[in-house]
């Protein structure tokens, strides 16, 4: 997950933090292999595919079409979340995968087909999940997955809502890190998910417990501790912002 906020010490972060670190391949289902309702599915089950996955029914009715966000403010410069063109941003994401602090917890360090693949799942599915480049003042910074929580294994271990929207990030340079950018970028990335996503009345995300940074970072971004999760490789904070005290915290 994310870095912390300013004032604490960048040599003590856990910036990374994978939803699901360490977790064996067969100790818990992935994202992408949790069926859809039928109802859901039969929504674009006959629209055909673009050439690019982010403008497809399946690229983004499920997440209201990240590409057609925009940017938003924030004391940093303008940031938005780019979907990933697997030709165009591999070797780059790939390299923060190789960061020995990014490799920890998301373990996709090696050659750039692991990192691809992982990509490639996600934009080749139905949309339940799109990677995105976190673009800051014109500048790809982070990597970003939103996804529908709702729609992902993780609701088997909270009281999932319609809609819930997850965050999963890295902040890809060391320069960017332990400045209270994470944080900043938390909120902004939120508040986009709440002014495009309609049907969403909550944003959340499941950081370790004892990644106390990356709890911080939440917090500082108007989010909520809201329980503890125990995951089959973790127990989690669950965090979440709420759209209707989105203006209060």
């Amino acid at each position: 997950m994310p870095p912390t906020e300013s004032g604490i010490d960048p040599g003590s972060e856990k910036a990374f933090d994978h939803p699901l670190e360490g977790t064996p391949d067969d100790a818990l289902d992935d994202t992408l292999d949790l069926h859809l309702p039928p109802d859901i599915t039969a929504l674009f089950s006959d629209a055909p595919l673009s050439a690019d996955p982010a403008d497809s029914p399946r690229g983004g009715l499920l997440l209201d079409h990240i590409n057609d966000w925009g940017p938003a403010s924030t004391a940093a410069g303008p940031f938005q979340l780019v979907p990933v063109r697997i030709e165009r941003d591999l070797p780059l994401i790939s390299a923060w995968m190789n960061d020995p602090a990014v490799a920890a917890f998301w373990e996709l360090a090696g050659p750039e087909e692991i990192t691809a693949a992982h990509l490639r799942a996600q934009l080749d599915g139905d949309g339940r999940s799109v990677p995105c480049l976190g673009v800051l003042g014109g500048v790809p910074m982070s990597y970003w997955e939103i996804y529908r929580a709702d729609l992902d294994p993780v609701a088997r271990y909270y009281p999932a809502r319609p809609h819930d929207t997850g965050l999963h990030l890295l902040i890809g340079g060391v320069a960017d890190r332990g400045r209270g950018i994470g944080t900043a970028l938390l909120r902004a990335t939120a508040d986009l998910v709440l002014d495009h996503r309609p049907q969403c009345g909550r944003v959340i995300a499941e950081p370790d417990l004892r990644n106390i940074p990356s709890v911080a970072a939440f917090l500082g971004a108007g989010f909520r501790y809201a329980d503890e999760l125990d995951l089959p490789a973790k127990r989690a904070a669950l965090m979440v912002r709420d759209r209707v005290h989105r203006h209060l915290l």
